[in-house]
C-alpha cells in the first residue's frame, strides 16, 4: 500500500526513511500493527456513567503505587494529556507510529445494534483523509461494563446480535474498506473480532459481511478472530474465519505463577492481596516457547501491563519488563511472524496508547522514547536481515 512517510516537524524524518529504504519485495510483507484506543475525548454516555468530561485520563492521574518500586502513576511524556477532538494529536501520533517502524493502527470499533462509541477519532480520520497512516478495525464486542472487561454484572450498554444488525453493520464496515489507506492482507481488507465466541452464529455473521463487502466492490474481508481469552482459541476456519491472532499479556501461560505468588501473600497477610503481580519475563518467555497451531495464528507482543488505574483492587501488574526485554521479543515474534506464510503477514503490538492497563508505545515521563527505539530498531533487524537474503 503506497503511503508517505511524515512531514518534518516534531519528530526527526531519519528513523523512517532508514527503515523504509530496508524494505525489500521478501521483508515488505511483513506490518507491525499497534492496537488504537479511541477513548481520550469525553463523550455523552461516559458523561452520565462516570462523570462530566471523564476520560481514561483521569484513571491514570489517579493512580498509585500499589508497592515499593511500582511505577504508579504512570504519566505521559511528549503528547501530554491529549484530547483526541484535536485533529494534530492523531499526526502526531502518526509521525511517531511511522518514524519507529509501527506500520499501522488497529483502532477498536465500538458498535451496539447500530450505536458506535468512541466514533471521533475514525470519523475524523475517514473525513479529513489524515493522518496517511494505514489503518484496520477491531471490533471490540463486548457488554460496556462498569468494571471495564466486559463481564461484570453491571452492564452499561449490551450487545444484541441479529442477522439484520449484522446486514447494517457489514455496510457500515464495507464503507471503511472502501478507504484507500485500510490495511489489506493478501489484497483484503483486515478486520479483527474480539469475542468471536460470542456471537450466536459466527459463520452467518461471516457470510452476511462478506455479502455486504462483495456488493460494494471492496474485496472479500479478510476475518481474524482474536484469542484474548482461551474459549477463543481454535481453528478459525470453523467459524468462517481466515486467521486467528494472539492478544499479549497471555493470561493461560502467566497466571500459574502470579496467583502461587498471591497465595502465598495471603497466607502471610492473613488476607486477598489487592493485586496480583506477574513476571513478564516468564510471559515473554512462555509465549515463544509456545508451539504453532495448525492453523494460521499472528504473533502479538505487549510493552507492559498494569491495570491498577482502573481497578485499585483486585488489579494485575506486570513487573520487570524493561525496553530492551520488549525489543528482544519484538524482533523473535516478528521472525516467526515472517515465517507463518509466503503472503502478508503481522505483528500486532498491545498497544499504542492503552494507559490505564500500563500497554503504551507512547512516550512517558520515566522511559521516554525508549520502548519506541527499542520497536524500531528490532523491526529494523528483522527488515535488514530480509534485505540481505
Amino acid at each position: 500500500m503506497a503511503r508517505r512517510g511524515p512531514e518534518p516537524g516534531i519528530l526527526m524524518q531519519d528513523a523512517t526513511e532508514d527503515i523504509e529504504g530496508e524494505r525489500s519485495e521478501t521483508s515488505s510483507r511483513l506490518r507491525s500493527v499497534a492496537f488504537y484506543l479511541p477513548q481520550y475525548h469525553p463523550i455523552p454516555e461516559n458523561d452520565r456513567w462516570w462523570g462530566a468530561g471523564f476520560t481514561d485520563w483521569d484513571n491514570v492521574k489517579k493512580a498509585v503505587p500499589l508497592f515499593r518500586g511500582h511505577n504508579q502513576p504512570d504519566l505521559p511524556g511528549d503528547l501530554g494529556f491529549y484530547d483526541l477532538r484535536d485533529p494534530d494529536v492523531q499526526r502526531a501520533q502518526a509521525e511517531l507510529a511511522l518514524s519507529h517502524g509501527v506500520d499501522a493502527f488497529c483502532y477498536y470499533h465500538y458498535w451496539f445494534s447500530g450505536k458506535r462509541l468512541l466514533e471521533l477519532p475514525l470519523d475524523e480520520v475517514l473525513r479529513t483523509a489524515l493522518p496517511d497512516l494505514p489503518f484496520c478495525l477491531c471490533w471490540a464486542n463486548e457488554n460496556w461494563t462498569r468494571n471495564w472487561d466486559g463481564q461484570s454484572n453491571s452492564v452499561l450498554l449490551a450487545q444484541d446480535y441479529s442477522p439484520e444488525d449484522d446486514r447494517v453493520h457489514g455496510r457500515w464496515l464495507a464503507g471503511v474498506f472502501a478507504d484507500p489507506r485500510y490495511l489489506r492482507i493478501d489484497g483484503r481488507p483486515l478486520l479483527l473480532v474480539y469475542r468471536a465466541s460470542s456471537l450466536p452464529e459466527p459463520r452467518r455473521t461471516a457470510e452476511i459481511w462478506r455479502e455486504e463487502a462483495a456488493a460494494a466492490g471492496v474485496g472479500d474481508p479478510y476475518l481474524c478472530k482474536v484469542e484474548r481469552f482461551a474459549v477463543e482459541e481454535g481453528d478459525p476456519e470453523r467459524i468462517g474465519f481466515d486467521a486467528a491472532t494472539e492478544f499479549a499479556p497471555g493470561w493461560d501461560v502467566s497466571r500459574p505463577l502470579a496467583l502461587r505468588a498471591a497465595d502465598r501473600c495471603r497466607r502471610l497477610l492473613g488476607r486477598p492481596s489487592p493485586y496480583v503481580r506477574y513476571s513478564y519475563q516468564h510471559s515473554v518467555s512462555q509465549a515463544l516457547e509456545r508451539p504453532v497451531p495448525g492453523y494460521l495464528r499472528f504473533p502479538c507482543v505487549f510493552t507492559d501491563w498494569d491495570n491498577s488505574p482502573r481497578r485499585p483492587s483486585g488489579a494485575s501488574v506486570f513487573v520487570g519488563s524493561t525496553p530492551e526485554r520488549y525489543g528482544a521479543w519484538v524482533e523473535a515474534s516478528a521472525r516467526r511472524a515472517l515465517a507463518l506464510r509466503r503472503g502478508d503477514t503481522i505483528l500486532f503490538v498491545n498497544a499504542w496508547n492503552e494507559w490505564a492497563e500500563g500497554a503504551h508505545l507512547e512516550p512517558d515521563r520515566i522511559h521516554g522514547h525508549a520502548y519506541l527505539d527499542a520497536h524500531a530498531e528490532a523491526m529494523r533487524r528483522v527488515l535488514a536481515a530480509g534485505a540481505a537474503r
